[in-house]
């Protein structure tokens, strides 16, 4: 076989069935070997950075390895941005590229570029292969590295002759990775114990690690109040009456506050990123922590751990459970309290708004997660809508709400959901998001009609860019810069010219029947909703403050019933 075909044995190999890519000069000889092919579906997006973003959405979704391919060059480059925002949310990718022959590279040739040079910083590790003979065994290595410890994208460049030139050898017999000891977890059970007031904080590693089960079993053994990240809504469940929701910039008053009383804090797979925690020496400051993560450079990054629990989550977190089911927690007080502040200060919207009122987007989600139901899968854009997503759809698991967290990528919702409907074509998948970010990769309505994906698109249409003007209004004296957006196209005949069909609301009373109508009928469909400029994220805490200093919606002088008159 020569490299192409060992390429596409690897992916038979380790069942890699999907694959997302766009083809080119360089990479030619693997699509050449794609038409013999039975077993690999490539899924042809219209931009190399919706390749990358549909590989991630369909990562997310499933829980394995995602796959893009591009030719050398610019199918490169563009596929950079789709592979940052997969690290700085450690999904699992392997990524394959095109490279111009070995004897040209150094030379300018034409689509040339250094990608390996390129992509240090957002990798787990990247390989430019320089002998044929060598690329079954970096193929299994780089499968392996992309999906173990903390997962991550895995870059593997190749040179056009290397994909043409006859392999010699064969992949090696693929090796289990050692399973991580347990550590001792008793100094750890005994501080927790100790503890008046713990309150358990997590992030994305829940589901990296496969552990949700085992993190429900724990959060329900232990009754810890519970806090969640971005990246670890769903954690906890739909229906966990101790789960305060998301802290931090846009997080619940009651979130924040119980992290500010709390005098244990137990973080689980969450890397205490600065939107989460705020200024960090007001970030639980009457607190001792205990992380657990299966990364040790997260341990003490940010701040020191009292006790730094490295490891499966799935055992750590069992061990707990084992040991609290002979003795509980005496946390009853305190988990009162959050459940108080939870009602007091959570998120709320109104459903029942005047009929005739213009449509806020809190009420638009929590009519949305009312109606979606249990299974839905949400992938949002970055921006506005994405936080309200966070603050008010009720998630039953992790899986099912696919953002961009660390890295804020707009545009990463439409490919993403594509990628997510590839792992079950008859799931509800549903992207939620804005104007300025539906329009970043909009191509992609291309990449719907032709797969026949039944994707439902849901675009929240404030004619600008929300989340920057809101920070123009609050934060630089209402002084909005470039974030005008009212020559948007018209988004109904957009989806229309793609053979999607699609309708337009603007009213509260228009809701309900929308969301019902598009997830009714069979096919892709879009739902454009109207929204006030000048609607914003609340509560919001400022760049640089402490999670107790939250900004509150100010109070409305006069009615809806009046504002609409």
């Amino acid at each position: 076989m020569n490299g192409s075909e060992h390429i596409l044995a690897a992916f038979h190999r380790h069942n890699i069935s999907t694959v997302f890519g766009y083809p080119g000069g360089c990479i030619m000889p693997l699509y050449d070997a794609l038409v013999d092919d039975v077993g690999v579906e490539h899924v042809l997006c219209r931009h190399e950075q919706a390749c990358a973003l549909a590989a991630e959405g369909y990562a997310r979704a499933s829980g394995k390895l995602g796959v893009c391919i591009a030719t050398s060059g610019p199918g490169a480059t563009n596929l950079i941005t789709g592979v940052a925002n997969a690290y700085m949310d450690s999904i699992p990718l392997l990524v394959i590229t095109g490279q111009v022959p070995s004897a040209l590279i150094g030379t300018d040739a034409f689509q040339e570029t250094d990608i390996l040079g390129m992509t240090l910083g957002i990798v787990k590790h990247s390989y430019l292969i320089d002998d044929a003979d060598s690329l079954p065994e970096i193929l299994e290595d780089a499968i392996a590295m992309a999906q173990s410890g903390r997962p991550g994208p895995v870059w593997i460049d190749i040179p056009k002759d290397m994909l043409l030139a006859d392999v010699h050898t064969e992949a090696p017999a693929p090796i289990e990775p050692a399973q991580p000891e347990c550590p001792d977890i008793s100094p750890a059970l005994a501080m927790l114990r100790e503890a008046k007031r713990p309150l358990l904080y997590s992030g994305g590693g829940v589901s990296l690690a496969k552990a949700e089960d085992s993190f429900r079993a724990f959060a329900d053994s232990s009754g810890l109040p519970g806090v969640v990240t971005l990246k670890g809504i769903g954690n906890a469940g739909r229906h966990n009456l101790n789960d305060l929701g998301m802290l931090g910039m846009h997080g619940s008053r009651a979130a924040n506050r119980a992290v500010d009383e709390c005098d244990l804090l137990l973080v689980v797979g969450a890397r205490m990123d600065d939107r989460a925690t705020g200024k960090l020496d007001g970030f639980a400051p009457n607190a001792r922590t205990i992380h657990i993560d299966a990364d040790a450079a997260e341990f003490n990054k940010l701040r020191p751990a009292d006790i730094a629990l490295r490891g499966d989550l799935n055992a750590i977190l069992t061990a707990f459970t084992d040991a609290l089911a002979n003795q509980g927690l005496v946390i009853g007080d305190w988990q009162k309290q959050c459940r108080t502040w939870h009602t007091t200060g959570g998120f709320r919207a109104a459903d029942n708004e005047e009929p005739l009122a213009p449509i806020t987007g809190p009420a638009f989600v929590r009519q949305l997660s009312g109606i979606a139901g249990d299974d839905a899968i949400i992938a949002c854009d970055v921006g506005q809508h994405q936080m309200w997503i966070a603050q008010y759809y009720q998630f039953n698991h992790p899986r099912q709400h696919l953002t961009s967290g660390g890295l804020g990528t707009m545009g990463f919702g439409l490919p993403a959901a594509i990628g997510a409907q590839f792992t079950d074509r008859n799931r509800t998948v549903i992207n939620v998001t804005g104007d300025g970010s539906f329009m970043m990769n909009a191509q992609e309505l291309a990449t719907i009609r032709r797969y026949k994906l039944p994707l439902k698109l849901i675009v929240l249409d404030n004619q600008c860019l929300g989340m920057v003007r809101q920070q123009q209004e609050l934060f630089y004296n209402n002084r909005e810069s470039h974030i005008n957006l009212d020559d948007n196209p018209d988004f109904v005949a957009m989806a229309r010219a793609f053979d999607i069909p699609a309708l337009h609301i603007e009213r509260t009373d228009q809701i309900r029947r929308g969301i019902e109508t598009i997830l009714a009928y069979k096919g892709p469909m879009l739902l454009h909703v109207a929204i006030s400029r000048e609607e914003n994220v609340w509560p919001i805490v400022k760049a640089g403050a402490s999670n107790k200093d939250m900004i509150d919606e100010p109070r409305k002088t006069s009615s809806r019933k009046e504002q609409v008159a």
